[in-house]
């Protein structure tokens, strides 16, 4: 797999097409994100904006290689492994971008509740930051790869669908992503945090059912 997420990887990077969802994620942090704010809620910002980013950056990476290779690269490994490669690459820059902004926000914000009373520990905080980042990333991968080929060939489509998708994945109750981020603004509150260890499991196990459906959806849908 690995000489395949390289291949898709490179093939992101010479596009130029991960420029607007980076771009993006930099403008929200730049509008949302201010020096002094208290650093769990300005974490949970920023990790609730990596979700439409990780969805967004899926439907780049499965629809950025032109027909005839991924046809002789289908040939040559398999359309499912050419698939997962293309969501793992896809994962991976989201995860970076995750990274970058919770080091923005640890730098930034103060490590301090919302009334600015009590300390918040700068370990705990980055441990739950990222805890929280790569819930959101592995959240919106699964809504990338359920809103993109093979699932919804349609461009249009696609679009129709993954939007709305990843704002409901923040909103409703049953995302671990919500649980995530929902965390990060109660201990704000409290000061006591909390990592998001059951939403991370569980956005894991989401993300690896939803990865191995298209997968495997992939090789009878060229």
């Amino acid at each position: 797999m690995v000489p395949l997420v390289r291949y898709q990887s490179a093939l992101l990077m010479r596009s130029q097409r991960w420029l607007a969802p980076a771009l993006l994620y930099a403008a929200f942090l730049g509008v949302g994100v201010r020096a002094g704010e208290p650093v769990l809620d300005s974490m949970g910002y920023a990790d609730a904006g990596l979700l439409p980013v990780a969805a967004w950056l899926v439907r780049v990476c499965v629809t950025q290689e032109p027909e005839a290779a991924r046809a002789l690269a289908a040939a040559a490994a398999g359309p499912g492994r050419v698939h997962l490669a293309s969501l793992l690459s896809a994962t991976a820059s989201a995860a970076l971008l995750g990274l970058a902004g919770t080091a923005y926000v640890a730098a930034v914000c103060d490590f301090a509740t919302g009334d600015h009373a009590t300390a918040v520990p700068l370990g705990s905080a980055l441990v739950a930051g990222l805890l929280a980042a790569a819930v959101c990333v592995l959240t919106g991968a699964a809504v990338g790869a359920l809103g993109s080929r093979p699932v919804v060939r349609a461009r249009g489509w696609s679009l129709a669908v993954t939007a709305p998708a990843a704002l409901l994945a923040l909103v409703l109750t049953p995302s671990p992503a919500k649980y995530a981020v929902s965390g990060l603004v109660t201990g704000a509150r409290t000061g006591a945090v909390h990592p998001a260890l059951l939403p991370f499991a569980a956005a894991l196990v989401l993300a690896g059912v939803v990865a191995a459906g298209v997968c495997a959806l992939s090789s009878r849908r060229r």
